[in-house]
């Protein structure tokens, strides 16, 4: 990958359309303008033009419109091309780019050359992805928000503290024989505990914005005929899972993607867990183990004023991911409420009435682990994560070694350095390597 290089790329998603877009970024995108225009448009003037191949022959009319560098989203001269968005049209147009001296982007390279070009920091970029893949509306907001740039913002302000109070300390050390008296000086401590403050805060809203990124992958198990099929419907709001009075009816993993509180969650319906000499249902019974055991929650369901059977299975699981699922209370002619059992939550529900569904998705949501904030999430990634956990570890070890001036002075360079790394003011080649290649290709 060289930044010298022009680069095009059909900027809109696969399939047909009533628009499509071509997206040239680089020192050729005058010269491209030239070959297929016939002319270059005035910069930041949507104009109509004529298409043409490397032959000239005309492939299609739409709108064009340059953007001169370093005002546009790469930072270098723009092309976008607007045409009729059928694939044979837009492959012929990208192939014309091509012939006239582009090559084909590869996968994030128009972000990636934004963020090279100081036109978004690293923590923006990567909302770029995440707003394109957004699986709800919450996500879509975090997204944005971060996109915006309030995330780095945020990042940059604690960084800032650090640099300021580093300074003292340091001045502190260089200056030992001066009458500095570290310290006495008591808001140096405070200024400390403060930005901990900070870094918490941000880590439990980066937090939340990484489960509307990550989504919840919740699984039900439990005995068969329990009521785990009919629960899956309910919660995916249509008939997936096929429910019979029959036990074992279900035999394999039944998966749906559906939104609860904002947040994405994958609902997984397994096979009944009981002793088997079916071969295909102990397939499913072993997928409905593994599930279980990957899930961030499991819903162990059972029936209302039913003994468990002597020949179910045992479910080795977290019982930190757990809530137990009490279903089939109609039968019984009770209403749904809220209980608890050995510290593990507890719903009683019907899944046929829906009675008691609001206090499962609530329990579900805390499970996840999502808290209810006056501010809205920032959506962010793991590594985000993990550097705000080291920053705030190192900002604890500065206050621990507040005595021992030096070491004090290390902890807040180290703190500093990690809040630094989301926005990507130091970040390794092969990071931005793996972050920009799960981008599509044409952003």
């Amino acid at each position: 990958m060289s930044n010298s290089d022009t680069i095009a790329a059909i900027a809109t998603g696969p399939g047909s359309g009533g628009i499509g877009v071509v997206r040239i970024s680089g020192v050729g995108a005058r010269q491209i303008g030239e070959d297929i225009l016939g002319g270059l448009p005035q910069a930041r003037m949507a104009t109509h033009r004529t298409f043409k191949s490397a032959g000239g022959a005309a492939i299609d009319a739409g709108l064009a419109i340059f953007f001169e560098a370093p005002n546009s989203y790469t930072g270098e001269d723009v092309l976008e091309l607007q045409g009729h968005g059928g694939p044979a049209v837009l492959r012929l147009l990208l192939r014309s780019c091509i012939d006239s001296g582009a090559r084909l982007a590869e996968p994030g390279e128009f972000t990636q050359r934004a963020y090279l070009n100081d036109k978004l920091d690293l923590a923006q970029a990567e909302s770029v992805a995440d707003l394109i893949g957004a699986s709800s509306a919450a996500a879509v907001l975090s997204a944005h928000r971060s996109l915006s740039g309030d995330f780095s913002n945020r990042t940059e302000a604690i960084k800032n503290e650090l640099i300021e109070i580093r300074v003292f300390v340091e001045a502190a050390i260089d200056f030992s024989d001066e009458e500095i008296d570290f310290l006495e000086d008591h808001s140096v401590n405070d200024r400390i505990k403060e930005i901990s403050k900070k870094l918490e805060l941000l880590r439990g809203l980066a937090s939340q914005g990484s489960l509307l990124r990550e989504g919840v992958k919740v699984v039900l198990t439990g005995e068969p005929n329990v009521g785990k099929s009919t629960l899956m419907n309910l919660l995916s709001e249509e008939e997936v899972s096929i429910v019979t009075e029959h036990a074992g009816t279900t035999r394999d993993s039944i998966q749906r993607h559906v939104v609860i509180g904002g947040v994405p969650m994958l609902v997984i319906d397994t096979a009944g867990l009981r002793v088997s000499e079916d071969p295909v249902e102990a397939i499913g019974i072993a997928r409905a183990l593994t599930n279980a055991g990957d899930a961030d929650v499991v819903l162990e369901m059972r029936a209302a004023g039913m003994k468990a059977r002597s020949q179910t299975l045992s479910l080795d699981v977290d019982e930190a991911k757990k809530i137990i699922v009490v279903n089939k209370i109609d039968l019984l002619g009770e209403s749904s409420r809220l209980g608890t059992k050995e510290g593990i939550p507890m719903v009683f529900l019907s899944a046929k009435t829906g009675d008691g569904l609001e206090m499962l998705k609530s329990a579900l949501l805390e499970k996840a682990g999502v808290r209810r904030s006056d501010e809205a999430p920032f959506m962010a990634r793991e590594r985000h994560l993990n550097a705000l956990e080291r920053a705030a570890e190192h900002v604890s070890l500065a206050l621990v070694n507040i005595a021992a001036i030096e070491l004090c002075a290390e902890e807040l360079r180290m703190a500093q350095n990690a809040v630094s790394e989301i926005t990507g003011e130091f970040v390794a080649d092969d990071l931005l390597g793996e972050i920009f290649s799960s981008f599509c290709v044409g952003k």
